[in-house]
């Protein structure tokens, strides 16, 4: 298996993304979350998974898009990801595959920042997938658990009021 990778590709914002499926735990159906005040902007709220509070992030507005629209078709994926459970609100999953691994393409450098959260580009059937990093992407610099600290912002609860 080290020439392939398994994948789990989804839409954001209509653009085609994809993540390892090993750091995958379920796929759900959106269902409603509860807020949380004074949560970062991209945590929509919680959810009760099985007995356990996950958070709720919108991935488009964490990869700095406009926000989803939660629809009948989005869907929830829920993963592991430095030692955090998070559930990401995408607009829908659209395959699980395993792609060649030299089919992974390097992110041009002029990309900048965003070279650190994703791990190339994959070309598959005439489009382009983003292969993100979630590591990268939640790092510990920003805690979802326990009332952690958030690295960025002003103010009491991490973030200042606009």
């Amino acid at each position: 298996m080290s020439g392939s990778l398994e994948i789990i590709a989804f839409r954001v914002n209509d653009q085609s993304f994809c993540v390892k499926t090993g750091s995958i735990r379920e796929i759900r159906g959106w269902a409603p979350v509860t807020p949380i005040p004074h949560s970062p902007y991209e945590v929509l709220g919680v959810i009760n998974l099985r007995g356990t509070v996950i958070p709720i992030i919108d991935l488009a507005v964490k990869l700095g898009m406009p926000g989803t629209e939660a629809s009948e078709r989005s869907a929830i994926i829920v993963t592991d990801v430095n030692k955090m459970t998070v559930g990401l609100l995408v607009e829908g999953v659209s395959d699980i595959l395993t792609v060649p691994a030299d089919s992974l393409q390097p992110i041009p450098t002029s990309a900048g920042q965003s070279t650190a959260f994703a791990d190339g580009i994959l070309a598959h059937q005439n489009q382009m997938i983003c292969f993100l990093n979630l590591e990268n992407l939640f790092s510990t610099t920003l805690s979802y658990e326990g009332g952690g600290a958030v690295a960025a912002g002003g103010g009491a609860g991490g973030w200042e009021e606009f």
